[in-house]
């Protein structure tokens, strides 16, 4: 069992792992083994809130298909095991993210001392402004 968050546990055996050939440079070695880790796991198979499912869903963005499977593709490392680890530590992480509520943003009124400050600016520098032109006293 791979713990996501405090309430959130995922089975190890929902998870399908698979072997691929890794694109990119690597000589003769990434013509021969099939070390990049391609990641399914079908996000049906947990239970989460449908606020958390929709976060889920504009986070995986392309990685999820129609059915509900995130796809997560992992190469980065030139061995099956990292490469295995390093897509599962993505799903958790992604999972993760998902489950935290964002906190609302409250409408603030500034303050009566920053609207001050704020016109004492604007009326400086229209002062500034307003000085240059009378340079000239013929």
């Amino acid at each position: 069992m791979l713990r996501v968050g405090r309430d959130l546990t995922i089975d190890e055996n929902d998870i399908e792992i698979g072997f691929v050939r890794a694109s990119g440079p690597g000589g003769q070695n990434v013509n021969k083994l099939a070390t990049a880790a391609q990641l399914r796991f079908d996000t049906r198979k947990i239970s989460l809130p449908d606020d958390a499912v929709a976060r889920l869903n504009r986070l995986a963005g392309q990685r999820m298909t129609k059915d509900g499977v995130i796809v997560i593709h992992a190469q980065r490392f030139r061995t099956q095991e990292r490469n295995r680890a390093d897509a599962i530590d993505r799903l958790l992480g992604l999972l993760r993210e998902a489950a935290i509520r964002p906190t609302p943003r409250r409408p603030t009124k500034p303050t009566f001392g920053s609207k001050q400050r704020r016109l004492e600016g604007k009326k400086r520098r229209g002062d500034v402004k307003a000085k240059r032109g009378s340079r000239f006293d013929d």
